[in-house]
C-alpha cells in the first residue's frame, strides 16, 4: 500500500472591491428603489454599513453605526 499524502489548501484570496462611499441620502434613496417596506430599507442599509460594503461621506462621515439604531 502507497502513502497516504495530505495537502493542505489554501484559502482562496477574497475579491477585494473598492468601498464606495455616499451620502446616507444616497443611500437610503438606492435602497429604496428596490423595496417600499421601511424596515427593511433600515436592516439594508444598516447591514450595507455594517458589512463595509459602504462608506459615508458628508455630514454622516465618521458616525459609528449603533448612532443610527433606536
Amino acid at each position: 500500500m502507497g502513502a497516504v499524502v495530505q495537502t493542505r489548501q489554501r484559502p482562496r484570496p477574497r475579491a477585494t472591491r473598492a468601498v464606495r462611499s455616499v451620502t446616507l441620502l444616497e443611500l437610503v434613496t438606492a435602497v429604496s428603489e428596490t423595496t417600499a417596506d421601511e424596515r427593511e430599507i433600515v436592516a439594508a442599509v444598516l447591514h450595507m454599513l455594517r458589512s463595509g460594503q459602504v462608506r459615508l461621506s458628508g455630514n454622516f462621515r465618521g458616525e459609528p453605526v449603533e448612532s443610527f439604531e433606536s
